[in-house]
């Protein structure tokens, strides 16, 4: 897209408030297309799909967090001449909508039974268009410049074409079964529930050992789930184990059921572990399906739907399974068969993270995919190369996961999402239906009533929303995508679906070229954030009270590959203070004529000053290049927050002045040079904080956008060593005369006369002018008496400095105040050596505690030292 200059030149307003100027500049990018990518271009491309959040989110945290990182990358790719398309979207939330619908149902009084199927679905289509989505007017606020022509939604026409599509594939290579397997089942949503929305907790409950059989033979077993013994079918030990050797292949009597059960030997069982004994519930234990299916056993379901014992044939039959808990162990004593109780006992169970109650594994009629092949090209694509984990170490985590994956349960017991395109008929035949297929019609078949995991659609996200199954230009321009941003808790559960259904549908082209991943977003003490500690922050008001930007930058700057990121209010304050300094010293150019050119004036007639910030700058730029090519997003922010405060604010501009202030030929090319330092400043800046450099950039240029401006490139000048040794050598003179100065009881503003003494033999006697400005002395004048005396040392000598403080210093109240600072000093000192002198705490305390100490109590000598040293030089009042 063309740069053209503005018609008008722009003004800056007097201060910069966000909330005036944010929304208008994000509607004008928006409006002309900035955006918006074009697949025919013959620019090369680069292409991000977001993580698309739930259809019922609002922006959170750590939203803002990835999706500043994927705007850095997507903005910069942009300027860099890239066709950049940044894709957007949302995920349909299967459980978390229809747990939302149903609950609004109930507070009118109805059921989703009264709806029935259909009519439910269209209530759910009815909340998204009302309610969901406000979490794409949130991404707008924080700037992000997604392509909102392509926007898509996992249950849209296309993309549910993709889903029947590929699962259809699937079922037809063998890869989509249907089976009895153990599941993480959610009694309150009577549904599975994936393990990503499993959480497991450290809960308070009991330890029951309890005995089967009797007499010499009888077995004593443990659990925390007393009632799941209903639904045993075996008590297993180990093959070695002396104790029950005699034992293997004989029955015992299952209590309270008039059943016998089996004892089996398994290498499984840890014989050092309680009795060494374990009774064995294969329908509602992980641990003991798997056994069960080694030795064939019978698996009974014992729980329905909503967690309540049935089919035992025993009293507790109806009961909710912890009622159960209570009667059947209450039943056991009776029978003397309780050996022992530890109450309350730790232990981690699973919870649902939808409805909050602990989850049953359960066995259950489920759909699988069979991910074997699948997971073993997602992780030979990583080993191979053609793909990269970003940062390279957490590559272990991936193929932790990929090389040890189980089949993956992509059925779930709900109305909403993608139901499943199998029809079942009388006789119990099965047929998967493709997009372009008539299903099977007549009496008694019916469609699977059960809908796909979310993450199912999730894991067609790349290329489903480029068009998938069609051949579309999208697919042919930006697929496979440039890079993932995500965070490394999801690597497993959508990372990991992507690159197999990625490599699967794609014909072996992976989804992404890099993994890039990041930490999560902590408090500014580095503990994760939860609504039960209580610190939890909202974006939106920071973004309310600080603008976009200063939220920006702050996450920007916390970001290492990998690592997680810490936030507090105070930062995001200090990234609001960054923003008004960039504004007032572009103010501050502008005033005094700052101008954009088209190249820099000749080196020849450029000042050390001149030199050494185009240098720094040219530095700059390739120090955020390559930082930023290695996701080192976090370092590449602190560079520029460095060199824009220390190098450009607090010294380019203050030494600009003294040039400036000399007028004629030297004036034209400081203005220039301000100009083309901030010119490339707000481009390098832009990615990050979009909006305030948006605003400052046209003004200064009078250009359309930065969005589409150039990126900056190094100019592949030689840096002028020289010059930046002088202006080194001047910051220290003039840091080291400030320093004396305070130490002297003068205030900031106060000048007062200096003779210099050294500056021409080190070649710095052209910077006379700006030491005098900077450190505040005057020319020295008739009577002048040195009442105070510097020496600087520097690279190559040493420069006198001699101060003139007749009547600039009110001695009485300096010496109260030194007085007073000489008491804290001596207080300090005590307390520490005090403590150093206590053989006691010494032999207590850590090692690193008591050279703290040490070190405050030599601060403490020093500060005496000096403070007496300015008392003893101080007149007589």
């Amino acid at each position: 897209m063309t740069q053209t200059h503005a018609a008008q030149p722009r003004e800056l307003p007097s201060s910069w408030n966000p909330a005036d100027v944010e929304a208008e500049l994000y509607q004008r990018w928006v409006d002309a297309g900035y955006f918006t990518a074009d697949a025919d271009s013959d620019k090369p491309p680069f292409s991000i799909v977001i993580p698309p959040p739930n259809v019922t989110g609002s922006l959170h945290i750590g939203h803002a967090y990835e999706h500043t990182l994927m705007d850095v990358l997507t903005r910069r790719r942009r300027m860099q001449g890239y066709e950049a398309l940044w894709l957007p979207g949302m995920d349909h939330a299967s459980i978390a909508v229809q747990a939302l619908v149903e609950r609004q149902l109930r507070a009118e009084g109805l059921e989703p039974a009264d709806l029935g199927r259909e009519g439910f679905v269209d209530r759910v289509w009815q909340w998204k268009e009302q309610h969901g989505g406000a979490i794409l007017s949130q991404m707008r606020r924080l700037g992000d410049s997604v392509d909102w022509s392509r926007e898509r939604f996992t249950m849209d026409a296309g993309l549910s074409r993709a889903v029947q599509t590929i699962f259809k594939r699937l079922h037809d290579d063998g890869l989509i079964y249907r089976a009895e397997r153990l599941v993480n089942w959610s009694p309150a949503l009577q549904s599975v529930i994936s393990d990503i929305e499993v959480e497991h907790r450290e809960v308070e409950g009991e330890l029951v050992s309890m005995r089967y059989g009797s007499g010499a033979d009888a077995i004593v077993v443990a659990t925390t789930r007393v009632e799941t013994m209903l639904g045993d079918t075996a008590v297993a030990v180990h093959p070695d184990d002396e104790r029950y050797t005699h034992l293997i292949g004989t029955e015992i009597e299952l209590p309270l059921t008039g059943r016998t059960i089996p004892i089996i030997a398994d290498e499984h069982v840890d014989p050092e572990f309680g009795s060494g004994a374990v009774k064995v519930t294969p329908a509602h234990d992980p641990n003991d399906f798997e056994i069960g299916k080694r030795h064939g056993l019978p698996m009974p379901t014992i729980m329905d739907e909503s967690g309540r014992i049935t089919g035992t044939g025993t009293e507790f039959d109806g009961m909710d399974r912890f009622e159960a808990r209570v009667a059947v162990r209450e039943r056991l004593r009776e029978q003397d068969r309780i050996v022992a109780e530890k109450r309350p006992y730790l232990h981690t169970v699973g919870h649902s993270s939808r409805s909050k109650e602990p989850i049953e594994p359960r066995l259950s009629m489920q759909w699988f995919v069979d991910v074997g092949p699948l997971a073993r090209a997602a992780g030979d694509a990583v080993r191979g190369g053609q793909v990269q984990v970003h940062p390279p170490e957490m590559a272990k985590r991936y193929f932790d996961w990929v090389d040890n994956m189980h089949d993956w349960c992509i059925s779930r017991q709900l109305w909403w999402g993608h139901r499943i395109p199998v029809w079942h008929g009388p006789g119990g035949e099965m047929v998967c239906v493709g997009p372009d297929e008539e299903p099977p019609s007549g009496p008694g078949w019916t469609q699977d009533e059960d809908v796909l995991d979310t993450w199912f659609s999730s894991g067609l996200w790349p290329f489903s929303t480029m068009g998938w199954p069609e051949d579309t230009a999208d697919l042919r321009k930006f697929y496979p995508t440039s890079v993932l941003v995500t965070g490394y808790d999801i690597l497993f559960f959508w990372v990991a679906r992507m690159m197999m259904f990625g490599l699967y549908a794609m014909d072996g082209a992976e989804p992404f070229k890099v993994i890039a991943l990041h930490g999560m977003v902590r408090d500014g003490h580095g503990k994760k954030m939860s609504k039960s500690a209580g610190n939890t922050v909202d974006p939106l008001v920071w973004m309310d009270d600080y603008g976009a930007d200063a939220l920006r930058f702050t996450l920007a700057r916390g970001a290492n590959p990998g690592a997680d990121s810490p936030i507090s209010e105070e930062w995001v304050s200090g990234s609001r203070s960054f923003c008004t300094k960039l504004f007032n010293a572009t103010k501050f150019a502008l005033m005094n004529g700052a101008r954009s050119p088209e190249r820099l004036p000749e080196r020849a007639g450029l000042t050390d000053a001149d030199r050494w910030i185009v240098d720094g700058l040219d530095q700059l730029v390739s120090d955020v290049d390559e930082l930023l090519e290695d996701f080192q997003f976090g370092k590449a922010t602190e560079a520029l927050y460095h060199f824009t405060w220390d190098e450009f604010c607090d010294w380019y501009l203050e030494l600009s002045k003294v040039q400036l202030d000399e007028g004629g030929d030297r004036a034209e090319r400081t203005r220039e040079v301000l100009g083309h330092v901030l010119d490339v400043l707000l481009r390098l800046l832009h990615p990050t904080i979009p909006f305030i450099t948006e605003a400052l950039w046209t003004t200064l240029t009078g250009r359309d956008s930065v969005v589409v401006a150039q990126w900056p490139s190094p100019t592949g000048t030689e840096p002028d060593g020289v010059a930046a040794e002088r202006i080194g050598a001047v910051r220290k003179l003039i840091t080291e005369i400030r320093r004396f100065r305070s130490d002297q009881g003068l205030k900031p503003g106060q000048r007062v006369a200096a003779e210099l003494d050294g500056l021409a033999v080190l070649g710095l006697d052209g910077h006379l002018a700006a030491v005098r400005s900077l450190a505040r002395v005057t020319e020295p004048g008739d009577g002048f008496t040195t009442s105070a005396s510097i020496e600087v040392g520097l690279t190559g000598g040493t420069v006198s400095v001699a101060l003139d403080l007749s009547g600039a210093v009110d001695v009485a109240a300096e010496r109260k105040r030194l007085d007073k600072d000489l008491a804290a000093a001596e207080k300090e000192l005590a307390g520490t050596d005090k403590k150093l002198t206590n053989q006691s705490f010494l032999e207590k305390a850590p090692a690193e505690v008591v050279d703290k100490i040490k070190l405050r109590r030599d601060a403490a000598q020093a500060d005496i030292a000096r403070i007496n040293a300015r008392l003893a030089a101080l007149p007589e009042a």
